[in-house]
């Protein structure tokens, strides 16, 4: 399925969790922020969440400092 990633165009397989994106793109265990169709959508539901075809989805890299 098509979905677009940081404004990219991207294939991903079908019936793909937003947990199992993260997997795929090596993120997990890092500390990102998602946001899909404009809504942020929390770390315990990215297992719950099914992407679905032309999702838009944003992941930034969440960075420290003061």
């Amino acid at each position: 399925m098509q979905i677009y990633l940081n404004g990219e165009q991207r294939q991903i397989p079908d019936n793909s969790s937003m947990a199992a994106l993260v997997e795929l793109l090596g993120l997990s265990g890092k500390r990102i922020a998602v946001e899909i169709n404009e809504e942020l959508v929390p770390r315990s539901t990215y297992s719950d969440y099914n992407l679905k075809p032309q999702d838009k989805v944003e992941v930034v890299h969440a960075i420290g400092g003061g």
